[in-house]
């Protein structure tokens, strides 16, 4: 696996007893959490749910209109820039933005601009 930095990982589960180990690890160090058989279900689900949903995304960025951004938006560029919240009053579009390195902010638009993105969000409710 790699970060939005190309970093390579690797991520590895394995039985810890009555519990399950899932290791991270990176260039930089590991990092190990234990969980219930239960959550680990969970997260595995939610991971194949996130992959399936990948499979279906567009390999080309695709162009909305700033109203239409949603949580988890992605933004083409050279940096990730990913939509935390979106609010529209009238004719102006209200976005904050955070960034791969922890820094937010917000920015209006236009209601009918016209943003492109990489990737995204998970539509409401899905």
């Amino acid at each position: 696996m790699t970060n939005e930095h190309e970093r390579t990982g690797t991520l590895e589960a394995a039985p810890a007893g009555p519990e399950v180990e899932i290791t991270v690890s990176t260039p930089s160090g590991t990092l190990s959490f234990v969980c219930a058989p239960a959550r680990a279900r969970q997260l595995a689900a939610a991971l194949g749910l996130a992959a399936d949903e990948a499979e279906r995304s567009p390999a080309d960025p695709v162009t909305v209109r700033a109203d239409a951004l949603r949580r988890g938006d992605v933004r083409d560029g050279e940096r990730a820039m990913t939509v935390e919240a979106v609010r529209t009053d009238g004719n102006t579009t209200h976005v904050t933005w955070s960034s791969g390195a922890g820094r937010g902010w917000n920015q209006m638009y236009d209601a009918d601009a016209r943003i492109t993105l990489r990737r995204r969000g998970r539509a409401a409710g899905a």
